[in-house]
């Protein structure tokens, strides 16, 4: 069956200020994802579903955004659609915290309609955060595109190629050379491994907290990288990727005009924001708010610890 039409279709009414290309587009790694990309103004997204393999589409219209299911898991990601396009994120407080700063207020005011999503799904991001991990944005790009099409099969819907994530099971049972063509080393290989063999008690997790206790529980994840999934999986506005080569310089030079910092910096800066320092640190990077460089450039995200 080709699932070349919607087997389940939804509307949701969101705010008039929604910004939906920009909430979604953390769930893309770049334009060129193989699994989720937005085309024509509708966002796609192919994920695999404890019913089976689905694709959703959102589409803007009229003020509305309908959503569109394909596959066998239609109706479990039509039924998350809302969550994805992240109107279930929780904004109560954060006005008043960020008051206390010019440039947060100011920020939170212009991106108002930008929003947290969160999939329900921590494997597939976490097969990012970890090719992410001590390597620059480009190699980890390659690498991931590279493991998707190894593994991957062609997701459900009429956009093509749109390809499924990695089955955890068959990352979970490849040996760790199978990586290697794909740039990644054993030590990175084998923490997607470990991690694979155990996903479907990590997609069980009740929520972030719990999350982070069992991923930095893995050998080879650390705060970092449960961080960059659970602000995905969960939508997680408090999370902060500790340990990034370029995020504690780009909030000591917006929070505080410093032009270098360290993570207990970054830390202490965000301390007002509690409950929305990962929601703070998305505003900068909506607002392509940049520390000074010195020395060689580096592409943004690159070098994180695990």
């Amino acid at each position: 069956m080709t699932w070349t039409e919607p087997a389940a279709s939804r509307v949701l009414r969101p705010p008039a200020d929604h910004q939906l290309a920009a909430t979604v587009r953390p769930l893309t790694f770049s334009p060129y994802d193989p699994c989720a990309r937005i085309a024509g103004g509708t966002f796609w997204w192919a994920t695999r579903t404890p019913a089976g393999p689905a694709t959703l589409a959102l589409r803007p219209a009229g003020g509305e955004v309908v959503a569109d299911g394909y596959g066998p898991g239609a109706d479990w990601v039509v039924d998350r659609a809302d969550a994805v396009a992240g109107l279930r994120d929780d904004l109560t407080g954060f006005a008043d915290l960020a008051a206390a700063h010019p440039l947060v207020a100011r920020l939170a005011a212009q991106h108002r309609g930008l929003r947290m999503p969160a999939t329900g799904q921590v494997f597939p991001r976490l097969l990012r955060a970890v090719f992410e991990q001590k390597v620059t944005g480009k190699e980890a790009y390659r690498a991931y595109a590279a493991t998707v099409r190894h593994f991957g099969e062609p997701a459900p819907g009429p956009l093509q190629p749109l390809l499924l994530p990695p089955a955890p099971a068959a990352v979970a049972a490849a040996p760790y050379w199978v990586f290697h063509p794909f740039g990644v080393e054993q030590r990175r290989a084998d923490t997607l491994r470990r991690a694979a063999a155990v996903a479907d008690r990590l997609e069980r997790c009740a929520d972030s907290a719990e999350a982070t206790r069992r991923l930095t529980a893995i050998a080879g994840i650390g705060p970092w990288t449960a961080a960059e999934v659970v602000r995905i999986a969960y939508g997680d506005p408090d999370a902060v990727s500790v340990g990034d080569y370029h995020i504690p310089n780009t909030v000591a030079w917006a929070l505080a005009g410093e032009a270098r910092g360290d993570d207990a910096r970054m830390l202490a800066l965000l301390e007002p924001f509690r409950g929305h320092r990962g929601r703070v640190c998305r505003l900068l990077e909506a607002a392509r708010i940049q520390a000074p460089k010195f020395g060689p450039r580096m592409p943004i995200r690159s070098f994180a610890r695990f």
